[in-house]
């Protein structure tokens, strides 16, 4: 037998070994078939990253983790610890809240509570300003779809009010439109460092004049397992109402969030908004909302103009003296919708015509009156092709808020077993075309906890949603709102056939 010979049997030996079994057809017969459709697997592992709740020593936070039931998946677990916090200036060169350029001393806490079993969600809580930022993984049928919501209560002084953030899958890029330096607001943006390896971020600050010069927010080093609150006032000379911040990272990858707070409108978190598009969908503007203002930017060189539409329940309609928005290239707009929504369910959706300009945008809402006001914010959202799950909801206090924008739409939505007890109910709506309806979520039978929402797209056309929680604390009515884009929880495999041809030796 010659040295050929066995190569080819030495390598197609080698080839079964890895894929499991060879197919030793003639050259010419791999790939003569029809292609065959790419399979949607579920995901095998999952990150999310929470940031430090609080600064305020009478915060009250809590966490609930949820996995929805995936086919196909099984086995693996879930787990949050707790992130390093580094101790700093807050001047964008490594700074936490306080002083120094950092000693990495991590806190001596453990993570408020450990995920459970697909589709019973699992609760903890904690309290004061010392509760740190939490790193989370969760893998094998604890991964597709993982969410954990972090809501924090404040009864008083700065932020006061809901504060409410779904915790965050790491990434390269984040935008921020609704940010703010104005006298009165405190803004941070919350940076996490899930990896081994030190992370290296620029965050830069575009204004109604454009980009905001600032040496200071960039190259900021982030170490590995660490978070890093970031505060925005720092990086600017002067004061600016409203700002759209860009986190982008040079190395590594993080998880970003912006925690917003206000002497006399409360607070809450602004989460990045979808990237940048053509036309944008920001879903569920809460029915009692006393007023709404909008930011939008583009990173464009040239202007372009903005057609607003409200989603009604009733159809697409156009806000009365607010037609359209001019956004001037590299600039961040903010433009006061007052009352848009008239006590109804609303969504915003913003379309360009003709060559349009890439956009983010987001919604600050106000809730309340005079010196009972609280503040949400509502980025622009993707659209939910598949599934999306919101966690923490009560039997009280929830409103769930679908818009279907272009063509009407089938849904599913299943409230899960309660943390505490209860068994699943799940009901399906139509959305119909233009319009947003908001749902009062089905409750769990014999519900004892809370309960996770899971809204599913059975058919039609693109779905947008928001879960928004409610709670009146003295009086003031506080609002925190979370979009529902689509949570990844499958991937798309491509079929692959073996094809032992490239052994043979022309």
């Amino acid at each position: 037998m010659n040295r050929t010979t066995l190569s080819l049997i030495a390598g197609a030996a080698a080839l079964a070994a890895v894929t499991g079994f060879a197919a030793l057809d003639a050259p010419g017969a791999a790939g003569a078939g029809p292609a065959k459709a790419a399979a949607r697997l579920p995901v095998e592992r999952t990150t999310l990253v929470c940031p430090a709740p609080s600064a305020s020593d009478i915060a009250d936070t809590s966490y609930t983790s949820f996995t929805p039931v995936t086919p196909g998946a099984s086995g693996g677990k879930g787990r949050l610890q707790v992130a390093a916090e580094e101790s700093g200036t807050g001047d964008g060169k490594g700074g936490g809240k306080e002083g120094g350029k950092g000693g990495g001393k991590k806190k001596a806490a453990t993570a408020a509570l450990q995920p459970k079993a697909p589709g019973t969600p699992a609760t903890g809580d904690t309290s004061g300003a010392d509760a740190p930022a939490l790193i989370g993984t969760a893998e094998g049928g604890s991964a597709p779809g993982w969410t954990v919501q972090q809501t924090t209560e404040v009864a008083a002084g700065a932020g006061r009010g809901l504060l409410g953030v779904n915790c965050t899958a790491p990434d390269t890029e984040f935008w921020f439109p609704g940010a703010s330096t104005a006298a009165g607001r405190a803004d941070y943006v919350h940076l996490t460092n899930p990896d081994d390896s030190a992370a290296v971020v620029d965050i830069g600050l575009y204004g109604k004049d454009g980009a905001v010069k600032s040496a200071v927010g960039e190259g900021i080093t982030v170490p590995p397992h660490s978070s890093e609150p970031v505060l925005l006032s720092t990086l600017a000379d002067t004061a600016q109402a409203d700002l759209t911040v860009h986190v982008s990272v040079r190395s590594g990858r993080v998880g970003a969030a912006v925690q917003a707070l206000d002497d006399k409108l409360g607070g809450d978190w602004l989460a990045a908004a979808a990237d940048p598009a053509g036309g944008v969908v920001l879903p569920g503007i809460p029915k009692d909302a006393s007023s709404v203002k909008l930011i939008a930017f583009t990173p464009a060189d040239t202007d372009t103009d903005l057609t607003v539409k409200l989603a009604s329940p009733s159809g697409l309609i156009t806000p009365a003296g607010h037609e359209s928005v001019h956004l001037k290239g590299g600039t961040t707009t903010a433009v006061d919708l007052g009352d848009v929504t008239r006590g109804e369910a609303g969504s915003l959706v913003l379309t360009q015509s003709g060559q349009s300009a890439p956009v983010v945008a987001a919604l600050q809402v106000i809730r309340g009156k005079g010196d009972k006001r609280e503040t949400a914010f509502i980025p622009a959202a993707g659209p939910l092709t598949a599934r999306a799950t919101a966690a923490d909801n009560s039997a009280k206090g929830a409103t769930l808020s679908l818009t279907a924008p272009t063509a009407t739409a089938q849904v599913k939505v299943t409230a899960s077993a309660g943390s505490g007890g209860g068994t699943a109910v799940t009901k399906a709506y139509t959305i119909k075309a233009g319009t947003t309806q908001d749902i009062t979520p089905p409750v769990p039978a014999g519900l004892k906890g809370t309960y996770a929402l899971t809204v599913e797209r059975i058919s039609g056309g693109p779905v947008y949603g928001a879960r928004t929680l409610t709670a009146t604390e003295e009086g003031v009515p506080g609002v925190t709102v979370q979009t529902l884009p689509d949570d990844r929880g499958t991937v798309s495999v491509p079929h692959t056939d073996e094809d032992v041809s490239v052994l043979q030796k022309s």
